[in-house]
């Protein structure tokens, strides 16, 4: 693991292979991209790439469903040209990460064709394979569990008459890790790609990879991933994690993040507690992804802010000071932001208003592919042109009880296949993603949504991550400051504030089209001199306030007055370095030097103790808001 906190002060951008840049032509995005686009990725102002999967795999999950794990996938190249990628990442300053997949492998890999030669085959114990019950006559599964992709968890073998277990796809049988040989797997995989130079993993669903003993029925059941309590977030799947830190990840300075679905900030916690009990740098949350859908994307409900909102507060309170966020908006698994929490309408404003609303938080930000110029979700006109397993997965369950209609829209807004269209790098034929043809649709909207258009346009979406990304470098504030939520009850605004050493970050986010009047809290004033950043020219203030525009932000950088700095000044972080023009970003600022960075005042009265309540959620109380309507 990190030797030190280094992971602190990155930033990430994924890479989903396919469909990020196709560098021979064949329609498929693959490491000759990757190589012609790390000057890009440097560009943006990120520290690290991190690739989802590309090792050796039929697909069935698009790469999670792994038949190699020391090679790569011959559609995006070979170890060799990965070198290259890994060399030329690291000249460029870049650290490289890569999917460690080990609660399931494919069905295709080698271990798993052993397995099911035979019940003495000395592989047979790497996976679940489990006599069936006799029910009324009938055959049946093991147990009751139910797959989160394709039906019943097991899938059924005539030559052994047994069944395997697979929580995922059928040709992504569970690995047995209670079994010590598959342990010792996983710390050989580990230790092949930390010698070839990798410098860390994103761990998919790590917390699953521990199973109750005797695999038992689930009761009450349920449609969707029955059996939950019996696999997730196990004291074994801890154990097994300290494991691999202490026998191999220790011996390294590398990175390990996790991926916990259904994970509160006090099971993350167990994992990623700073000291000698930790056996993971970060943890992925999925909470603040839950804002417009109930427990996965396709259960829609309308997007609640303060669901949203509490989803991030919870986390950035349960964790300060005892361990760091991962913070993220987009990734392979999700649909397009701007189409879910944002607005088509108002895409740069809202992509902007987004960028800053979570990178400004506390922790390591993720960026992923096309992110960074607005990518938005396609609408395909059928439901069989979304190729995804979990898609079709659900086109086959709401098909029992909803028309078809309606199961198209659900898929359009829904579908993870929203975040895998070929990046759009220009307004040239297919974006520029291939000069042949796309292995998937290209998004009609690549014409003025493209990488191109945007390079050469200071005030666009792309050039704003860079300001933003440099911004949060420059102010150890933003990196490191604590986190205070104001105006918790509100419907349409997001305001936080991070305060450190003298310094103070207001970051002022409206999620809708409507006029708001915001007004500045007690203690602050508002000074057109201290705004940071923001997505919209003439930033005016009128008595200590102003009326946001659609999907408006604003993020303000004040020095505190000399008592507050004092009371701060034992603080365990060292103060950050002076505020310049180059790093308040942004046209309307360009003006804004140190000796313009707002000042908070306090008058006589305002030093008294006063009621903050309207605007602060205490340090102390993280009991729930009402939930807000519709």
């Amino acid at each position: 693991m990190a030797k030190s906190p280094w992971y602190k002060e990155m930033a990430v951008y994924q890479i989903w292979t396919r469909s990020f840049c196709d560098g021979n032509g064949d329609g498929i995005g693959d490491l000759w991209g990757v190589l012609s686009k790390l000057d890009y990725i440097k560009s943006l102002g990120v520290d690290a790439i991190w690739f989802s999967p590309i090792y050796p795999s039929p697909n069935a999950d698009f790469g999670y469903d792994i038949s190699d794990y020391k090679n790569i996938h011959p559609d995006f190249g070979d170890l060799e040209l990965f070198k290259q990628v890994l060399s030329g990442a690291h000249e460029r300053g870049l650290r490289v990460f890569i999917d460690l997949v080990v609660n399931h492998s494919s069905d295709e890999h080698p271990w798993f064709l052993e397995s099911r030669k035979g019940k003495d085959n000395p592989y047979h114990d790497y996976y679940y394979w489990r006599p069936g019950r006799t029910v009324r006559g009938k055959r049946r599964p093991p147990n009751n569990w139910t797959s989160l992709f394709e039906g019943g968890a097991w899938e059924y073998d005539e030559g052994l008459d047994e069944y395997y277990l697979h929580l995922f796809a059928k040709k992504q049988p569970d690995l047995n890790m209670a079994n010590p040989k598959v342990r010792e797997e996983v710390k050989d995989i580990l230790r092949f790609w930390l010698d070839l130079g990798v410098d860390g993993f994103r761990e998919d669903v790590v917390t699953f990879i521990a199973k109750a003993e005797g695999l038992p029925d689930c009761y009450p059941p349920i449609p969707a991933a029955n059996g939950l309590k019996y696999y997730s977030n196990l004291p074994a799947a801890r154990e097994y994690l300290a494991e691999f830190k202490r026998d191999v990840l220790d011996r390294y300075d590398c990175f390990t993040v996790g991926e916990s679905p259904m994970t509160t900030p006090e099971i993350a916690l167990r994992y990623i507690s700073e000291g000698e009990d930790q056996v993971l740098d970060e943890m992925i949350a999925f909470s603040h992804m839950e804002a417009d859908c109930i427990a996965a994307d396709v259960i829609r409900r309308p997007f609640s802010l303060r669901k949203m909102k509490k989803a991030f507060t919870q986390w950035q309170m349960k964790l300060q000071g005892k361990a760091w966020n991962a913070l993220y908006i987009e990734n392979h698994d999700h649909p397009r932001i701007i189409s879910r929490y944002g607005s088509e309408k108002y895409r740069e404003e809202s992509g902007k208003m987004l960028a800053a609303m979570y990178m400004l938080q506390r922790g390591t930000p993720f960026i992923y592919q096309g992110q960074e110029i607005g990518m938005t979700n396609m609408r395909l006109e059928d439901t069989s042109l979304y190729p995804d397993v979990m898609t079709q997965n659900n086109v086959r369950l709401l098909s029992k009880f909803l028309p078809k209609k309606r199961v198209l829209k659900l898929i359009q807004d829904s579908a993870r296949d929203n975040a895998r269209t070929p990046v759009q790098w220009s307004a040239e034929e297919n974006a520029g993603f291939s000069t042949g043809t796309p292995w998937f649709a290209v998004n009609e909207n690549y014409r003025s949504v493209n990488v191109a258009a945007q390079e050469e346009d200071p005030d666009s979406l792309l050039n704003f991550y860079r300001r933003l990304l440099r911004f949060r470098k420059e102010h150890d504030v933003a990196l490191r400051g604590d986190y205070v939520e104001l105006l918790p009850e509100s419907k349409e605004l997001y305001v936080y504030e991070r305060n450190l050493n003298g310094k103070k970050l207001l970051v002022i986010c409206s999620f809708t089209d409507k006029q708001i009047r915001f007004q500045a809290p007690p203690g602050i004033v508002l000074d057109e001199k201290a705004l940071a950043l923001g997505n919209y020219e003439k930033n005016f203030v009128i008595a200590n306030g102003f009326t946001t525009r659609p999907y408006e932000l604003r993020v303000y950088l004040f020095e505190t007055d000399a008592k507050n700095a004092e009371s701060e000044e034992n603080s365990e972080f060292a103060p950050d370095s002076a505020v310049g023009a180059d790093a308040l970003g942004g046209p309307q600022n360009a003006e804004t030097s140190d000796a313009a960075v707002g000042a908070i005042h306090e008058s006589p009265a305002d030093a008294a103790p006063r009621d903050n309540s309207e605007f602060r959620i205490p340090n102390s109380d993280l009991s729930p808001s009402p939930e807000d309507a519709p």
